[in-house]
């Protein structure tokens, strides 16, 4: 089974030089937990996780409380917190690849790009246990 089948095709990227205001955003919008990052040829450069974005930002900034500098943590550039080693997978792999590189990397994601580096999908370990759960509660075929 190839990762294009199980991985989720609603991409959601953003660029590298937007303000951690839109990230902010864009993960209370849509309820997921990581994004993608892709440069000015939407070229895959990056992810950025919700642990991502909360470490970035001042702890305060929902507060009645807050102050300039607090809401200034929104500010930050995207490439201010994105890390630049990602680890990807190419929509064509084996799902069993997907598998080794999830227990071998440590991740939480996988950004699925096609052949020119650009994001098509993002497959997350819970996309892996809702696979195995399907596969465990479904009737074997007898």
């Amino acid at each position: 089974m190839k990762v294009e089948e199980i991985m989720s095709g609603n991409v959601i990227s953003i660029n590298m030089d937007e303000r951690l205001e839109m990230v902010q955003k864009l993960f209370a919008k849509h309820q997921f937990h990581h994004l993608l990052v892709v440069d000015n040829h939407k070229e895959l450069v990056g992810v950025i996780s919700e642990r991502d974005l909360l470490k970035a930002i001042s702890p305060n900034i929902e507060l009645p409380t807050a102050n300039v500098k607090d809401l200034a943590t929104l500010n930050k550039r995207v490439h201010q917190i994105v890390s630049n080693k990602v680890v990807c997978i190419h929509q064509f792999s084996q799902f069993s690849a997907a598998v080794k590189i999830f227990q071998e990397k440590k991740v939480s994601c996988l950004p699925v790009i096609n052949a020119n580096n650009i994001p098509v999908g993002i497959i997350t370990w819970r996309d892996v246990i809702a696979w195995l759960h399907n596969k465990v509660v479904q009737p074997s075929k007898s």
